[in-house]
């Protein structure tokens, strides 16, 4: 026997309970709206310390996977939730800090998600919806169109107009990547035109570019509207690089 040989890491404690909630939520044991057992119960269910169970509900919570309150009563504690993009998003956030991510690399993934998302919309799939989502995507262009909207509203309502875009495409992990990545690099965009005076004439290009996507989208022109729509996003970064 090799005496030297490398032992097998040990699980830190906290991800007994990570794949507790998991194979629960796999099971249905655990679904949306629940509310996870006490500290106390899940420290003595795993056999690990308290200390170890909260750090477990601290990485859900940062996952997205559950909202944590004080209090008492069906809506305190850790609840079962779902928001993936808040996971993901803030990991991005993390490596692009790191330098590990490059803002090139997130462009040329959104380009990658945006272009799929508008050549596979079918409005005729769910007519309903889709004209809920054009309505309330029509009435961000108008707020971004007004004379008196700030930068930082103008990008977070652009961000927002291009997520419901994509979410047309009925695919819900396309539009959890393209929140994470809106949320991923709202910093940099917010902070890439120092004055106002340069982005004047950026924000009139944004404005007629948008409202050639929306026109393609609600024509049915999947393939015009992913064209003007990696224009659009490599153009911008090219503008403010």
């Amino acid at each position: 026997m090799n005496r030297n040989a490398a032992k097998p890491a040990t699980p830190r404690a906290y991800e007994t309970v990570l794949q507790g909630v998991e194979a629960d939520l796999r099971s249905g044991n655990l679904k949306l709206g629940d509310q996870l057992p006490g500290e106390r119960a899940l420290a003595e269910k795993h056999g690990i310390s308290r200390a170890s169970v909260r750090d477990a509900i601290r990485i859900l919570d940062v996952m997205g996977v559950v909202r944590t309150s004080t209090g008492s009563g069906p809506s305190s504690g850790a609840v079962i939730i779902s928001r993936p993009a808040a996971g993901i998003s803030t990991a991005l956030r993390m490596h692009i800090a790191s330098a590990q991510l490059s803002i090139e690399e997130i462009v040329q993934t959104r380009v990658l998600l945006e272009m799929w998302a508008a050549q596979s919309t079918d409005l005729a799939a769910a007519p309903e919806r889709a004209a809920d989502v054009l309505a309330e995507a029509e009435a961000l262009l108008e707020e971004m169109e007004s004379p008196g909207v700030e930068r930082q509203q103008f990008h977070d309502l652009d961000a927002r107009f291009h997520v419901l875009l994509a979410s047309l495409a009925g695919n819900a992990v396309i539009e959890a990547m393209m929140e994470s990545l809106r949320l991923a690099i709202r910093d940099y965009v917010a902070d890439s035109v120092s004055s106002d005076e340069s982005w004047s004439p950026v924000v009139a290009v944004l404005k007629e570019q948008h409202r050639g996507i929306f026109d393609a989208v609600t024509g049915g022109r999947g393939d015009q509207a992913a064209e003007l729509l990696r224009e659009h996003i490599e153009w911008f970064h090219r503008e403010v690089r």
